[in-house]
């Protein structure tokens, strides 16, 4: 027994002594890990600098128990080396010892391996496998979003329930110089769970640059290592299954073959049912049930209708059907030939058959339709679908929009106050200074007339060559000029009206004629020549005179008055000009021709021109040179047009009796078309200080209206007709043929056909 027990010994020895080592070893594992935790700890109570003082004490505390726990360990290992000498000597001392050595050793091993357990449980914090990825959180605050506490001084709370101050970021001008003089700046990243920045090292640098490679991320990993085949690579010598493939096992069934045969041929012969076919046949030999009370007139198709319209019957027959009706149903000889004369059409007669009166009931023919009418019936009855028709209950005053009682919107011209007598044929054109003290006309008479606007006298005259078409005063209050299209030539006027010193003015700035360098081409020679007016011109106010290769049917200023826009309708390519007064020069803005141009008109504040043709009004861009819009009026003919001193809205009066107002940010269809006229409208215009637009037609009527824009874009304009004028007379079918506003005042003039001019005030 003793020579059996010696070498168990020796096994039993041997594995005590491995547990000692590794032991040891993980002692000191433990310990170089408390190490790195106590400097890092150190690190970070140096960097947060706002902690407080509760908090450094109690780290303080922690130290020294890490201290105590290095102390401990370090005594554990002294023990543990120095049980390590003693069994090495007793090793060779049991060997030649007793029976009762051996328990006693057994027992002082059994000792040390208690004592290297309990060593273990008191250094390890963890178990060896009881590992997570929470272990090294700093904070305690959680998995929670960050920005809970962005308005706070605070990132979260620890186990005690202080709260965690942020670190201190730093500024753009810190971020700035950690850039330059920090090496390691590109490397540092800030942990958001802490705040603190993080240095990466380099096998995590390594680990970013293989995974943005698209390799990787393990380099011990060999991608291209050789396959290993775990079950090809053994070949074996017998095969597994020992029974052989039969030939049936390789062939199709023949009695499969024959079964199917036999269900095709039984489908087709009608013995086999389908589950459609099975379900019809139970379905009739279920029991029937009938309706005892349902009417048996009607077809089996009708029953299947829910809601059955029953055909209309015929009319009852009237006193004009009788034999003998009353005289007052028989036809004369004007109603006999306006039925006559519907032979072609019957369906527009009143009645589908002539009146006859007998004396008896004997003398009544045979009626010759009655076959004709059956048939017509029958047809009726067969063809013509019949449907339930809901009438509609509505009034007709909830479809008429509200509108404001005119009574609220006051003030607007109303009664006749002056009439401007003087010219002896029709007033074509009409225009008042800025200030509104002098009115401006122009007739058929050759002549131009000034006239003071609160006296009605006629202050100057200046007869011209030919009709005078359209006349405007310049709207820069800087300037006195007037613009005077007649004939083929645009005169530039000064008036001789108003204040003496921009009189002067005027004179002196058209005196001075500019030396312009630049080369003006033949298409624009031959379209327009500039010249000094003669004497005998010069003294009636002409201070410049402007020759056009075709008649000039309107001219416009723009709103700083110094360009102006003619309009030769027969120009083609070349109807529409624009001037510059300052410069003495014209320009050419089209070079094809989109249409008969009927009006021009400049946008009032931005650098925009309407050219209205028959059809279109089309909006041009004088910067960038392009269409902007083209409005849609649906009309036949335009024939003028207005702006709205907002420049988003225009008027456009038609030869078809209409009068469209667009809205131009709403849409390039008339927002609102107004039927007020009975024939042309000749005259539109707005109020530049009031929400009111008139328009003239030759049906000799004014009508005022209010037309309310709003600065808020959500709402749309408000238009309320207010009130009729009609005090002009007719003349050659014409009536109204300019109508303008005061600048200042509620009021408006209209000229007309019959060579006089009326004003209209509140």
């Amino acid at each position: 027994m003793g020579k059996l027990q010696k070498p168990l010994k020796r096994k039993f020895d041997a594995n005590i002594k491995e547990k000692v080592a590794t032991s040891t070893s993980e002692h000191k594992e433990t310990d170089e890990e408390n190490e790195d935790f106590l400097q890092d700890n150190e690190e970070v109570r140096e960097n947060d600098s706002s902690d407080s003082e509760g908090d450094i004490e109690n780290s303080d505390s922690e130290n020294e128990n890490y201290e105590s726990f290095e102390e401990e360990s370090e005594e554990d290992n002294d023990n543990l080396s120095e049980s390590d000498a003693e069994e090495k000597d007793s090793g060779g001392e049991e060997q030649e010892a007793s029976s009762s050595d051996e328990e006693e050793n057994i027992e002082e091993n059994d000792r040390q391996e208690t004592n290297s357990k309990t060593v273990n449980t008191t250094n390890d914090e963890y178990d060896e496998y009881d590992t997570s990825d929470e272990e090294d959180i700093r904070n305690t605050i959680g998995n929670i979003p960050k920005n809970w506490y962005d308005e706070y001084k605070h990132l979260g709370y620890d186990w005690d329930g202080q709260q965690i101050i942020k670190p201190n970021t730093g500024d753009h001008l810190d971020e700035f110089l950690k850039r330059m003089e920090d090496p390691n700046f590109w490397r540092t990243v800030k942990d958001p769970q802490t705040g603190q920045n993080v240095i990466l090292s380099d096998d995590d640098i390594n680990l970013i640059k293989r995974i943005r490679a698209q390799k990787i991320p393990d380099v011990s990993f060999d991608e291209y290592a050789p396959w290993i085949e775990w079950f090809t690579s053994q070949v074996e010598q017998m095969p597994i299954r020992k029974i052989p493939e039969s030939k049936s096992s390789f062939l199709p069934s023949k009695d499969e073959a024959r079964k199917v045969s036999k269900l095709v041929h039984a489908l087709k012969m009608g013995w086999i049912k389908t589950r459609e076919e099975q379900a019809k046949l139970r379905a009739k030999k279920e029991p029937q049930f009938y309706m005892l009370w349902s009417t048996d007139d009607q077809p089996e198709e009708m029953r299947r209708i829910h809601k059955h319209i029953p055909a209309p019957k015929r009319l009852l027959p009237g006193h004009a059907e009788s034999y003998n009706p009353p005289p007052e149903y028989l036809f004369d000889d004007r109603e006999l030939k306006q039925w006559n004369k519907l032979k072609e059409t019957p369906s527009k007669r009143k009645l589908h058959f002539l009146p006859q009166k007998y004396d008896s009931l004997r003398q009544v023919p045979a009626y010759p339709r009655y076959i004709k009418e059956r048939f017509l019936r029958c047809l009726d009855l067969y063809l013509c679908p019949r449907a339930i028709k809901m009438k509609l209950n509505i009034e007709p005053e909830s479809l008429v929009p509200k509108l404001p009682s005119p009574r609220d919107l006051q003030p607007f011209p109303t009664t006749l106050a002056i009439e401007y007598k003087g010219h002896t044929d029709m007033v074509r054109t009409i225009s008042t200074d800025k200030t509104g003290q002098y009115l401006l006309s122009g007739s058929d008479d050759c002549t131009i007339k000034i006239w003071e606007v609160n006296t009605g006298r006629c202050v100057k005259t200046v007869i011209t060559e030919s009709v005078v078409r359209c006349v405007e005063w310049c709207p820069n209050g800087a300037l006195s000029l007037v613009l005077v299209a007649c004939g083929n030539q645009v005169l530039l006027i000064n008036p001789g009206v108003g204040d003496f010193v921009v009189r002067n003015r005027t004179d002196e700035v058209l005196k001075e004629v500019p030396h312009n360098d630049v080369i003006v081409t033949e298409r624009v020679k031959s379209t327009v020549q500039w010249y000094e007016p003669e004497p005998n011109m010069y003294e009636k106010g002409v201070r410049i005179q402007l020759n056009h290769f075709k008649m000039v049917s309107q001219v416009t200023w723009h709103g700083k008055g110094d360009y102006f826009g003619s309009v030769m309708p027969e120009g083609q390519s070349r109807s529409v000009l624009i001037s510059q007064i300052s410069k003495r020069k014209s320009q050419l803005p089209f070079t094809k021709s989109k249409g008969l141009v009927q009006r021009i008109l400049f946008h009032p504040t931005k650098p925009v021109l309407f050219v209205a043709t028959q059809r279109h009004v089309r909006i041009y861009d004088l910067l960038k040179q392009a269409q902007i819009k083209k409005l849609m009026t649906n009309s036949k003919w335009i024939s003028t047009i207005a702006i709205h001193p907002g420049g988003d809205n225009l008027l456009v009066g038609t030869y078809d009796r209409k009068m469209l107002w667009f809205d131009l940010d709403l849409s390039t269809k008339p927002y609102q078309t107004l039927r007020l006229h009975g024939t042309a409208v000749r005259g539109v215009a707005y109020h530049k200080r009031y929400p009111l637009f008139a328009s003239g037609s030759d049906d000799r009527s004014l009508i005022v209206s209010h037309g309310m824009v709003y600065n808020d874009l959500l709402k749309n304009a408000l238009i309320v007709p207010l009130k009729r004028l009609q005090d002009h007379q007719a003349f050659n079918d014409f009536g109204i043929l300019d109508v303008h506003f005061h600048p200042l005042q509620p009021w408006v003039f209209s000229s007309g056909a019959d060579s006089t001019i009326k004003l209209y005030s509140n």
